[in-house]
């Protein structure tokens, strides 16, 4: 029975392997190859070229789609970062009542982004949300109506997300605050260092992996977001909001274009490939 304990693992493992191969990659190559056919309700696997991907990137919708995905993006990514890695600090310090303000803080991961982006659609909303309530509190020219306005409507979309993921940025970044020695910190307040340089030039400068995880993690979130911008905005006013994600849907069950849908989800893969590669690369290259 020597070799049932050999390999048993691989026999175990075996069938979850055969799955991702078949369910993910398979379909990724699947998606890659509809993308040089003429492929419209139905697939069809007649080679066409790349005329498929000059057909994209002559579409204004698509230009319209990677404008909101840079915006939603940079913003996105540079608030929870802001937000995250200050609130770690707060919390390292070790306050009081630490244990709920994780709580609160942690508790938007708990939920999807189609329960978000309706909670904040709700609140967004100018015949009954923030708008409305400054108005009944008396500030009748108040005014707040982003989600109905076509050039800032994608701003809704980045509030709501930020709301989504900087306690996820919190948690990474208190994880590796808690990580960093004491002594380190002991001997800066020694040699006089204030809590600014401590952090600033210190701390936060050794949390290096951090920092790329975070990033790496909230640039997949931004690059694939759906579902935040369906139930928020579904893509309006118009397509004002419209993100690459929302295209490829539109694109495949709307349209009937499965050819010009497969080329906008390829230049979503490249996309993420050319964030995770990287990443990849630096850590095989530590060990």
């Amino acid at each position: 029975m020597n070799w049932l304990s050999k390999y048993l693992p691989k026999i175990v493992l075996a069938p979850s392997f055969a799955a991702i191969i078949w369910f993910v990659y398979a379909f990724i190559g699947w998606t890659v190859y509809i993308s040089f056919t003429n492929s419209k309700i139905l697939p069809v696997y007649e080679f066409y070229g790349v005329i498929n991907y000059f057909k994209l990137w002559s579409m204004p919708r698509w230009y319209v789609a990677i404008e909101n995905l840079f915006i939603f993006s940079v913003l996105f990514l540079i608030i929870c970062l802001v937000l995250g890695i200050l609130l770690a600090i707060m919390l390292d310090q070790k306050i009081r009542m630490e244990g709920a303000l994780k709580t609160i803080y942690l508790y938007p991961m708990a939920l999807s982004f189609i329960v978000t982006g309706t909670v904040w659609k709700w609140m967004l909303n100018p015949t009954m949300g923030i708008e409305k309530l400054f108005q009944d509190w008396g500030f009748a020219n108040f005014t707040f109506d982003w989600l109905t306005t076509p050039g800032l409507s994608i701003y809704c979309v980045v509030i709501a997300g930020v709301w989504q993921s900087s306690g996820f940025v919190m948690a990474l970044f208190l994880a590796g605050l808690r990580s960093i020695d004491d002594q380190i910190i002991k001997a800066a307040k020694i040699d006089g260092a204030g809590i600014f340089n401590i952090y600033g030039k210190i701390i936060l400068p050794m949390m290096k992996p951090v920092f790329f995880s975070a990033i790496v993690i909230l640039i997949h979130i931004s690059i694939k977001s759906y579902d935040l911008v369906v139930a928020l905005t579904a893509g309006g006013p118009g397509i004002s909001s419209d993100m690459p994600a929302v295209f490829m849907t539109a694109h495949a069950f709307h349209r009937s274009q499965i050819g010009i849908a497969s080329t906008s989800a390829v230049m979503m893969v490249m996309a993420v490939l050319a964030i995770v590669v990287p990443y990849l690369y630096s850590e095989l290259r530590k060990h």
